[in-house]
């Protein structure tokens, strides 16, 4: 059998991995692999710290995603022999000040009734383990069980196990022979058949004829990279997630001992860098740790992540030979193990997850058929 992925971000790289695995002929399809919204990301593997208010169904899936990642890092890491950046170094929620404590306690109050383990310390203690973090931090959750990757290193991974199987063009069209897809046109006129055709191309979806309308919207973010000086380093050893009045702002470490500072969320429709996002960042983390403004900016970023209307993926077969999953928001590289599964699940005819794969139908909205079909 033989699949055509559509889209080499983290998630169709993770899913045409799974479905090689399970027996297939993969061929990947993107004009620039690794190169879209999964190379800005930072690589929180945050369950607890993304909880925010009003979107419930979105945890289990957080969660179940998060204990599949040691088991999809070690296969990963063996199979391909790269190291992937996977640190296990716990995660600090820190408010800026006194006011921004209550949207602390606020957060701390959602995780702590979905179970999960949370641990308030005082700002003194906080920075007794990150001495950098500013004098004006009130207090800080602990988040032990939320880590960091490298998701550029675990794309680097994907791509070398799938050497030969990438190939760099613009799907232009779905191909459909009486309702069913049966293969893809590139943009350069080549025709491609396929047993299935499985699209997981982020915010690029609708730009693809023939794809039935789903509810998936653009969302920007933008992304600094900092070079450390080798006389402040580490400037921390942790991902520090900061409140700064009610705004979220977030610096995750490297191992290389440089830092992706992010948390920018917009949907203007500029497609750059925005010059504004860039300053409210800066701006917000010197409130948290002042330190940064002695780095160096090594990269600037920003990209289009696929929002659907609840910020839950959309995952779901659209007719005999097609299956779409998109719709990932900012959780993509925490949600690519699960996502991954349940994609190569429906792909191949495999029961799956019943109650995962009812969580990411777009049947959920009522105005959206199980075909995408307004």
């Amino acid at each position: 059998m033989h699949a055509v992925v559509v889209g080499a971000g983290i998630i169709g790289l993770a899913t045409a991995w799974r479905l090689k695995t399970s027996g297939w002929s993969v061929t990947i399809v993107d004009p620039d692999p690794a190169g879209g919204a999964s190379r800005a990301a930072a690589g929180m593997l945050a369950p607890a710290s993304e909880v925010v208010w009003g979107q419930t169904p979105l945890y289990p899936l957080l969660i179940a995603s998060a204990r599949l990642y040691p088991t999809f890092v070690e296969q990963l890491a063996t199979a391909s022999g790269h190291d992937l950046g996977y640190a296990r170094s716990e995660t600090l929620v820190c408010a800026s000040d006194a006011a921004d404590l209550q949207s602390l306690r606020e957060l701390c109050a959602l995780q702590t009734a979905l179970g999960l383990t949370v641990e308030v310390i005082t700002g003194t203690e906080a920075r007794t383990l990150e001495p950098a973090l500013a004098p004006g931090v009130a207090a800080a959750v602990r988040l032990e069980g939320d880590h960091s990757i490298d998701p550029r290193r675990v794309m680097s991974a994907l791509m070398v196990l799938l050497a030969g199987s990438i190939v760099r063009h613009r799907v232009a069209t779905l191909i459909s022979d009486g309702g069913r897809t049966g293969g893809v046109s590139l943009a350069n006129g080549q025709n491609m058949v396929a047993d299935q055709v499985v699209v997981c191309a982020g915010a690029e979806t609708a730009l693809i004829e023939g794809m039935p309308e789903l509810p998936v919207r653009r969302v920007w973010g933008d992304v600094v990279r900092l070079a450390v000086p080798e006389r402040l380093r580490p400037i921390v050893s942790r991902t520090i997630r900061g409140f700064v009045r009610g705004r979220p702002v977030y610096l995750v470490p490297r191992p290389d001992g440089s830092l992706v500072l992010g948390a920018s969320v917009r949907e203007d429709g500029v497609d750059g860098i925005s010059a504004g996002g860039v300053h409210q960042l800066l701006r917000d983390i010197e409130r948290v740790v002042p330190g940064v403004l002695e780095c160096e900016i090594s990269e600037v970023m920003a990209r289009a992540r696929p929002g659907s209307p609840d910020d839950v993926p959309l995952i779901v077969r659209v007719d005999d030979g097609c299956v779409v999953s998109t719709g990932y928001f900012r959780h993509g590289i925490l949600l690519a193990p699960l996502g991954a599964q349940l994609t190569a699940d429906l792909t191949t005819g495999e029961p799956g997850d019943a109650d995962m794969l009812r969580a990411v139908a777009p049947s959920r909205f009522a105005h959206v058929t199980p075909t995408g079909d307004s």
